[in-house]
């Protein structure tokens, strides 16, 4: 029984950590949320790790790089049997056959000696530590240093842009959802007033003062009306699957924003400078330039330096201290003419940062276009806005004067009917244009790199 206990104890925990249920999550909770446990900002991260670990590779190459080298061999091939002797210092005038010349042969060039020809096999152990170092690469090495630099500062850049993308997304996603519980709550007032008006047909029904007509286009309308407020609830059902899936963890109950998204006070200046689009192209035209430092190394010889200690026996390190041998030397390698190809190369490496120089210009243009073409379109929205704010108002006066007037039997069922089709018109005409306000003022966070949030 305990054991049963403590395992749905520890099924309990395992769910709660998944899912955010204690208290309404405020958007500051949801960004901090997000930053750490969405996913697609995990492998962002991953990537730029990636890129630090090829970075630190790159630099490694200055140092060169250790061996140790064990070799194991048998062999009855006179040559090689002679080089393992030689190699464990341990050959004999022997070897050569000297022990077959008895003197009596006057041409001793003749003697083929079979000791050398015809050997035992001999087992072949050497032990060898060998440093290898390059002295000067025509800076090639240190111009692949800096590109892995840059890569990883390019990486950097991608997973910040993944961010400010998923903060937007949930950002958008909360004042969607506080902009559906408004036009929500107005249309349940709506509601509530179609079924007093619904109530109080029946009883003119009842008295004469009203026709069966009427009571079913309050009824029909009611329907409209409960349709459209059914269909806010499923989208604000999906919007809670949506910020889960964002959050990696199950969301059941958010805090809205009591007001509008505020408009960034940042220049354009400023936002051209911390713009993501306009840093990644400019690192890649870093990137460009130490590609054309690489392909110019090829211009330039290649030096490097090696150093090695080994001993070699029959046996693994038998007498390894009398048998050791060491070796230490450079070299020298300048390639003359290849038929053009560098200089190709580096007119290759020259125009493609020509062109990335100019995609950066382009890039910086284009952000400024975007950034006027949103600051517009904003002010449009917020004229819009207030137009409709007041239009709402209007609608709703004129409602309640025609249901008044109906009770007095100076309008129509029909009359009445319009004029709320037109209230939740406005309604409706209101939320988009607080959702389209709300999308270039985020498009335009975006631009400056997330600086409102």
């Amino acid at each position: 029984m305990k054991i049963i206990v403590s395992m749905l104890l520890f099924a309990l925990l395992l769910n709660a950590s998944d899912t955010i249920n204690s208290s309404p999550l405020t958007l500051d909770e949801a960004i901090e949320i997000l930053k750490s446990e969405n996913l697609e900002i995990k492998v962002a991260k991953l990537d730029v790790d990636s890129a630090k670990a090829d970075a630190d590779t790159a630099s490694g190459n200055h140092w060169g790089k250790l061996d140790f080298i064990q070799d194991v061999a048998n062999s009855n091939d006179a040559g090689n049997v002679f080089g393992f002797k030689l190699a464990s210092r341990e050959a004999s005038f022997g070897d050569f056959g000297f022990a077959e010349f008895d003197g009596t042969n006057p041409n001793i060039l003749t003697v083929q000696p079979n000791d050398l020809n015809y050997p035992d096999a001999r087992t072949f152990f050497q032990s060898k530590l060998k440093y290898e170092v390059p002295l000067f690469t025509g800076f090639q090495i240190s111009s692949y240093e800096e590109i892995m630099t840059s890569m990883t500062q390019m990486k950097t850049l991608e997973k910040e842009q993944v961010v400010n993308e998923k903060i937007y997304q949930l950002i958008k996603s909360f004042y969607d959802m506080a902009l559906l519980k408004n036009s929500t709550k107005h249309l349940s007032t709506i509601l509530e007033n179609i079924v007093t008006l619904e109530k109080m047909t029946q009883n003119m029904i009842e008295v004469g003062y009203a026709k069966k007509v009427d009571l079913l286009e309050v009824q029909a309308k009611k329907g409209n009306v409960e349709r459209l407020i059914a269909q806010m609830n499923s989208n604000q059902k999906l919007l809670y699957h949506y910020i889960s899936f964002l959050l990696n963890k199950e969301v059941r109950s958010i805090q809205t924003p009591s007001s509008d998204v505020p408009l960034p006070s940042c220049s354009n200046e400023k936002i051209l400078n911390n713009n993501i689009d306009i840093q990644r192209a400019s690192t890649g035209l870093e990137i460009r330039k130490s590609m054309l430092n690489v392909a110019k190394s090829s211009y330039y010889p290649m030096v490097g330096a090696f150093a090695e200690i080994s001993t070699a026996d029959n046996t693994f390190l038998g007498d390894a201290s009398d048998h050791k041998a060491y070796s230490v030397g450079a070299r020298l390698t300048w390639n003359i003419f290849n038929g053009g190809i560098d200089e190709a190369k580096i007119e290759k490496s020259r125009i493609e940062q020509m062109k990335t120089q100019t995609e950066v210009q382009l890039a910086k243009k284009g952000i400024s276009l975007q950034i006027d073409k949103i600051r517009t379109e904003i002010e449009t929205f917020d004229s819009e806005i207030a137009s409709l704010e007041k239009e709402l108002i209007l609608a709703d006066e004129i409602y309640k004067n025609y249901e008044g007037r109906y009770r007095e039997k100076l309008s129509s069922m029909s009359d009445v009917i319009i004029k709320q089709s037109e209230q939740i018109q406005k309604i409706l005409q209101l939320q988009q244009a607080h959702n389209k306000r709300n999308e270039r003022i985020f498009a335009l966070e975006k631009l400056a790199n997330g600086e409102q949030k």
